[in-house]
């Protein structure tokens, strides 16, 4: 459900066959037996047959018992343990494939909401910003395209290390060549040296040419966070769990335009709680970036990202709520460094095939932003979520120590 998730935007990252606790429904066959009228060939004269039996009707009626007799032969049986854990929403899905059946879309569902579940998730999230620059009024939109794998990986009977690879696919509302001219224009006035370059101010100050004039859009910057996990929660009342992790993160300027990315190498810790209720999930994942190394003539990286989700159970595989990103950029002063979305949204869990697939749409408004530097005023998300059980895959439950 955390889609966002993290690097500089956040987790996240929610069919119809069994809302009720049944499992999927993939048994519908077509009829065993095609429908036959070969009494009315036998070879015998129309007379031997009188009424209905002059048109083969008891022979076409026994056919058609026959076909559905063998349709429902077909059908697999269920099994009573299949069945028990049809009904248990949160059993162990690790057991329920190990006796050979098949999790419900609600299972799958419920398993897809904890953000440190056993869980292999491919994230498909689109963002549309629409950027507010307080110096002249303007406005322009920028698109952001981030891909998320998320799988855990055992490292001991206790333990989980939960991966989360981060790629980006920003379009900015700036041109890059104009920006490199206007550098260079700058070079050309105060000399050759390196101090004396003007380059995009990726987070304040203002910008020598128009900021929302033309588009660059490229690949940007990669992230990594690594949650250390216990695999049991803590229960509480009302069969309320709590959940936790700590690990780092780390980012790789990949970005194949400098007002893509930062330009930088940062790492920092990340932590995650979360309160699972039978309908409310409540928690927050905090990263935290700091330059290490990389480009000298860009700007310093000191930002906390700060994704808080709310979300409300409507039904087994539907929800309401958001997974907004709080961003506390300490590079600037206390009337630009905050910048506070809320926001409200609606996700679904279906079924294709034998892979559940979250749908969600999100909008975000910034109830506090940036005075004097370009910030969000608003953002449309959309993402879609495939999963699997880690179960399914042997490297991924199989221990680092003691396996």
């Amino acid at each position: 459900m955390y889609a966002s998730a993290t690097g500089p935007s956040g987790f996240d990252v929610e069919t119809v066959a069994t809302q009720s606790g049944s499992a999927p429904h993939d048994d519908w066959y077509p009829a065993s037996a095609p429908f036959t009228s070969d009494a009315v060939n036998t070879g015998f004269p129309p007379e031997a047959y009188s009424g209905a039996n002059a048109y083969g009707l008891d022979d076409r009626e026994e056919s058609i018992q026959l076909a559905q007799a063998t349709n429902e032969a077909a059908e697999p049986a269920v099994s009573a343990q299949c069945a028990e854990f049809a009904q248990d929403v949160e059993a162990d899905l690790g057991e329920v494939l190990r006796a050979g059946c098949q999790p419900t879309l609600a299972q799958m569902s419920a398993l897809m909401d904890n953000p440190l579940g056993n869980v292999a998730m491919l994230f498909t999230q689109f963002d549309l910003y629409r950027m507010e620059n307080p110096t002249n009024g303007k406005s322009a939109n920028k698109g952001n395209y981030m891909g998320i794998a998320q799988f855990p990986k055992a490292v001991n009977e206790d333990w989980n290390l939960i991966n989360r690879v981060i790629w980006t696919v920003p379009s900015m509302p700036l041109d890059q060549d104009k920006i490199d001219q206007a550098a260079d224009r700058a070079r050309r006035q105060v000399g050759s040296g390196g101090d004396g370059a003007v380059l995009p101010p990726t987070i304040g100050g203002a910008a020598p040419i128009d900021l929302f004039d033309g588009r660059t859009t490229g690949f940007g910057d990669m992230y990594y966070v690594g949650l250390f996990a216990p695999k049991k929660p803590i229960n509480l009342e009302g069969g309320a769990k709590f959940l936790w992790g700590a690990g780092f993160d780390l980012g790789i300027p990949t970005a194949t335009e400098d007002i893509l990315g930062t330009g930088k190498w940062t790492a920092g810790p990340s932590a995650l709680g979360v309160y699972m209720g039978p309908k409310w999930k409540v928690g927050a994942l905090v990263t935290q970036y700091w330059d290490f190394a990389g480009d000298d003539d860009r700007d310093d990286v000191n930002m906390t990202n700060l994704q808080y989700f709310v979300y409300y159970s409507i039904n087994d595989t539907t929800s309401i709520g958001a997974s907004p990103n709080i961003i506390a950029n300490w590079e600037q002063n206390s009337d630009n460094a905050f910048t506070v979305p809320i926001g409200i949204g609606l996700s679904k869990t279906v079924q294709f095939g034998k892979v559940p697939v979250r749908f969600g749409a999100e909008f975000h408004y910034s109830v506090v932003q940036p005075d004097d530097v370009v910030g969000t005023e608003w953002d449309f998300r959309f993402y879609v979520i495939p999963a699997a059980p880690s179960a399914l895959f042997e490297w991924m439950t199989k221990p680092i120590f003691g396996g």
